[in-house]
């Protein structure tokens, strides 16, 4: 076994030490740990990016316009789809095996000399704050993982705060009204540094207005100082202070994509004073942005829609995307979630827009059971259960039957990379079949 491999097993190991101390969220761990390293956070600036969903690809967004003006910037995010390595990035590069299994070994040892014990969470985020100060980038854009007031980023000194979206999610940690789900998000917030706001629900609002104001926190909000206008097919135009750019066109598909890069440039905006960036940067970066498992289309027969919507806010987006983009013509899903996920709702409302539904057991030690799905799926849709991911979906791409029906997946990232994975896997057997049997070119 290999430095790399061994250092991912040594972390993933930690996660069995998160059920003891998930009830237990606080932050003197993960700052005692980033002392020892000297505080590796607070050597570059920071663009910190709260909320229920969004967060990622607006995250995407932010490093993407920046990185395309030149300006040296990490990006950390959470979970990755097929590789560990995707959660530490620099410019467009993913941290290379080799660093990861060297922090690993180095934050280890000194963090077992100290008896300081990280949760998986903490010990990636010590690993990633330590690599952007050694790559001595300009800035990171830095996605919460969970909440915001108690996540283990929350020890940066942010130039900017961002929170995307409030809706239901960990309910069971961050509580189940808006208002006091936003203050756990709002608990990023810090005295004097601005805070850029997307839509949000009223009881949202009014809690995270209170926050901002209390700390005198400058807001830029969704509606008021910047806006997005569509421009059909697939093109935008921002509205900001200071900013006004005409025909924008995002890498990234789907309606709610526009609102994500809306918040991602009143954020780039924001930062502009100390990270200047022009509009040829803002076209290119935004353009560039690819964020696989967010509303991925693969054509070919069947059609394949990948999509990590894990939240019943996310479903609901998912469901009016599908509409738009096989308008009348229902899905074949295929659906996993964590069994802490709000899948009692989001099933139901997924099953709107399908045909029929294979279950599967999402790649977890927290995935729900398939059988325990079964019990909210509407009656008069066909029902299957098949244990494995990779099964699951080889049988649905198989069914000559369904040849032209599209395939969603959805109700886990961790799901959305599992099936990812297996499907790339048969594409290459197949190319390497068809190749083979070619034969050589002379």
């Amino acid at each position: 076994m290999n430095a790399y491999r061994k250092s991912l097993d040594l972390i993933y190991n930690l996660r069995g030490s998160e059920t003891g101390l998930r009830f237990d969220l606080r932050l003197e761990r993960v700052s005692a740990a980033l002392a020892l390293f000297g505080d590796p956070q607070h050597r570059f600036r920071v663009c910190h990016v709260a909320g229920t969903n969004g967060k990622g690809s607006t995250a995407a967004m932010i490093h993407a316009v920046l990185s395309a003006q030149g300006h040296r910037v990490g990006l950390y995010t959470s979970p990755h789809l097929e590789a560990f390595t995707e959660r530490i990035r620099v410019g467009k590069r993913p941290i290379a095996q080799a660093a990861v299994a060297s922090l690993v070994r180095e934050v280890a040892e000194t963090t077992r000399q100290a008896s300081i014990a990280l949760t998986f969470f903490e010990f990636v985020t010590v690993m990633a704050f330590l690599h952007f100060a050694r790559r001595e980038v300009d800035a990171a854009v830095v996605e919460v993982g969970l909440g915001g007031r108690l996540d283990a980023t929350n020890v940066v000194r942010p130039s900017v705060c961002v929170v995307t979206t409030i809706s239901r999610d960990h309910e069971h940690f961050l509580g189940t009204r808006i208002g006091d789900i936003a203050r756990e998000k709002g608990g990023i917030i810090k005295p004097g540094v601005p805070v850029v706001f997307g839509a949000l629900p009223p009881a949202a609002k009014r809690m995270l207005h209170r926050i901002a104001r209390e700390r005198e926190a400058p807001m830029r909000e969704w509606g008021k100082d910047f806006s997005v206008v569509p421009r059909p097919p697939d093109r935008f135009d921002y509205h900001g202070r200071e900013w006004r750019f005409e025909g924008l066109r995002p890498g990234l598909r789907g309606g709610y994509q526009r609102h994500n890069a809306g918040v991602a440039l009143a954020t780039v905006e924001t930062l502009n004073p100390v990270l200047p960036v022009d509009e040829k940067a803002v076209r290119a970066g935004l353009a560039s942005v690819r964020w696989p498992g967010r509303l991925e289309f693969w054509p070919g027969r069947p059609p394949v829609l990948l999509d990590g919507a894990h939240n019943p806010g996310a479903a609901e987006a998912l469901v009016s995307e599908v509409r738009g983009l096989f308008g009348h013509r229902r899905v074949r899903l295929l659906f996993g979630s964590m069994g802490d996920k709000g899948w009692p709702s989001m099933l139901p409302a997924l099953c709107a827009v399908s045909r029929e539904v294979v279950l599967t057991r999402n790649p977890s030690s927290r995935g729900a059971a398939p059988e325990a799905l079964c019990a909210v799926v509407p009656p008069g849709i066909p029902v299957a259960v098949v244990e494995d991911p990779a099964e699951a979906i080889s049988r649905l791409m198989k069914d000559r039957r369904r040849r032209d029906d599209p395939i969603l997946v959805a109700g886990s990232l961790y799901l959305v990379g599992a099936v990812r994975a297996a499907v790339l896997r048969g594409r290459r057997a197949r190319d390497d079949t068809s190749a083979a049997g070619r034969g050589p070119v002379r």
